[in-house]
C-alpha cells in the first residue's frame, strides 16, 4: 500500500483536529469555529468559480482528481462537525442533568431545624 502525501496530510489534520476539539471548549473554540465556517464558505464560493483549480491541487498533492480532494476536504469538515456536535449535546446533558436535581432538591425543599424530630432517648431495657 502507497501512502500518498495527501493521506499523511489528512490524517495528521484529522488527529490533530479531535485532540484540539476535545481538550478545548469556551469562547475560543467557538470562534475557531466561525472562522472555519467562512473559510469554508469562501472556498465553496471559490470551488464553483474555479472548479479546475481543484484538479491541479489534486495532481500536486498526488490525488488523481480534484473531486476526490473535495470528497477528503469534506470528510475532514464533517469529522470536525460530528465531534463539536456531540461534545456539545454531552455538555448540555450534563447541564441539564445538574439543573434537575436542583430542581428535585428547591421542590422538596430542606427541613427547618425547628421542624426537625428530636432524637429519641434511649430507653433501658425493662425486661427481666
Amino acid at each position: 500500500m502507497k501512502i500518498v502525501l495527501i493521506q499523511l496530510v489528512l490524517i495528521g489534520f484529522v488527529i490533530l483536529t479531535a485532540v484540539r476539539l476535545l481538550r478545548h471548549r469556551g469562547a475560543r473554540t467557538q470562534a475557531v469555529r466561525r472562522v472555519g465556517l467562512m473559510l469554508f464558505a469562501a472556498l465553496a464560493v471559490w470551488s464553483i468559480l474555479f472548479p479546475s483549480v481543484w484538479n491541479r491541487i489534486a495532481r500536486i498533492v498526488g490525488v488523481g482528481r480534484g473531486t476526490d480532494m473535495v470528497l477528503y476536504a469534506l470528510v475532514v469538515a464533517f469529522l470536525s462537525f460530528t465531534l463539536t456536535t456531540y461534545l456539545r449535546f454531552r455538555d448540555l446533558e450534563a447541564r441539564y442533568t445538574k439543573l434537575a436535581r436542583r430542581l428535585a432538591l428547591d421542590e422538596v425543599g430542606l427541613p427547618h431545624q425547628s421542624e426537625t424530630v428530636p432524637e429519641r432517648q434511649e430507653q433501658p431495657y425493662a425486661g427481666s
